[in-house]
């Protein structure tokens, strides 16, 4: 092997170990941004994936300073099946690191038109709640309160809401908890189950368990980790289809604009139900019900995909363009608007949800054959 890639794999692997000096990763950040020997990083990469290495939590804030203008089109292009691994390198404190990869050949670099100077930030933790008596409280990462509820104490603090096992007094109230557009939250049901909540969403929910079974509902994306009780199945009613579980991990996508319903399962045993059609699923299998026929089918999971959002990131799979920027309307709160038919490309890769618009919008034209321009909170797509 070349002294170079000696050099690199040498770096990549005292990086893993967590024993990097700052003056290494200078070297090894810079010779990524480069994109010096994509072979030695791929290796790596595959090998890191298989081995399911972590990556250590640094600051590396002066690292990304070297990285960032990888917005362009790279000579290096890492596919998606490493993108976890891949993003750690630089998704830390507000730094983003872009992989693409496409299947049709070509690009064009260039930066999103924008038509005023306005600054579209991306989204937060904030939230409204609906209490039983149809009072509202407003939410916000910054916000810690008690909320009464009747003889109910309802925690708020540091974009979560918190339930706690509350007295009763066997009568049933139903509480609503709604993200807006580039909103998301997090809640601690009476039970302690927990549910991260996506953007633009809604979950309902009695303020205490008091029936055989525990029954929520769900409108959008949320992520659940159940609490465990046998005698007490929880379900999630989404729409028609209902979803049963005793104690387990997983996601529901569920938004009205997409073309279906996708509940997968991390770790336990649930199952999904619409009609007569019933689907027991194991840990890594998604349940996917097409939301014309009604169709209920079950496939292998991209858990990485699935869960990207609750871990703070954008993670597309051979995805097209529609279908990432339906993601970035909800998470910047922006319309998009089509002044031609989007290019036929699929994207792979991950980036941080905490960039500007702007910078989403940069990275995709870099990487793709469509342009942007914004006005106000439009997005509009360009030849």
């Amino acid at each position: 092997m070349p002294d170079h890639q000696q050099r690199i794999a040498y770096l990549l692997e005292r990086y893993v170990n967590k024993s990097c000096s700052r003056e290494e990763l200078d070297e090894l950040f810079a010779a990524i941004g480069k994109g010096d020997d994509p072979e030695t990083l791929e290796r790596f990469l595959e090998e890191s994936w298989h081995a399911d290495l972590a990556a250590p939590d640094i600051d590396y804030e002066q690292a990304y300073q070297q990285i960032r203008p990888v917005r362009q089109p790279r000579r290096a292009l890492i596919t998606l099946k490493r993108v976890a691994v891949a993003a750690a390198f630089v998704l830390v404190a507000g730094a983003a690191y872009w992989i693409m990869a496409r299947r049709q050949v070509g690009s064009r670099s260039g930066l999103a038109e924008q038509a005023s100077p306005a600054v579209i930030a991306p989204g937060g933790n904030k939230a409204v709640l609906t209490l039983a008596d149809g009072s509202v409280v407003t939410l916000d990462s910054t916000g810690k309160q008690v909320i009464r509820q009747g003889g109910i104490a309802i925690q708020q603090q540091n974009g979560q809401l918190s339930y706690g096992n509350q007295p009763t007094d066997g009568s049933v109230h139903y509480n609503k908890l709604t993200t807006p557009r580039g909103g998301q939250f997090r809640v601690v049901l009476p039970d302690g189950t927990r549910v991260w909540l996506n953007s633009a969403s809604m979950l309902r929910y009695p303020t205490a368990f008091t029936g055989k079974d525990r029954v929520v509902e769900l409108d959008g994306q949320g992520y659940f980790e159940v609490a465990a009780n046998a005698r007490q199945p929880f379900k999630v009613k989404v729409h028609s289809m209902e979803v049963q579980v005793l104690g387990t991990d997983f996601d529901i996508m569920a938004y009205r604009d997409e073309t279906s319903i996708n509940t997968t399962l991390l770790t336990g045993s649930i199952q999904v139900k619409e009609g007569s059609n019933e689907q027991l699923l194991r840990p890594g299998q998604q349940a996917v019900m097409n939301n014309e026929d009604h169709q209920l089918t079950v496939r292998t999971a991209d858990i990485r995909k699935v869960t990207a959002w609750k871990n703070g990131l954008f993670v597309f799979n051979n995805m097209a363009l529609p279908a990432i920027l339906r993601e970035v309307a909800r998470w910047y709160d922006v319309d998009i608007v089509y002044t031609t038919s989007p290019g036929t490309e699929l994207y792979g890769g991950g980036i941080g949800r905490n960039l500007q618009l702007a910078d989403i919008l940069a990275l995709l034209e870099g990487n793709g054959y469509d342009h942007f321009r914004v006005e106000g909170r439009k997005v509009i797509v360009l030849p």
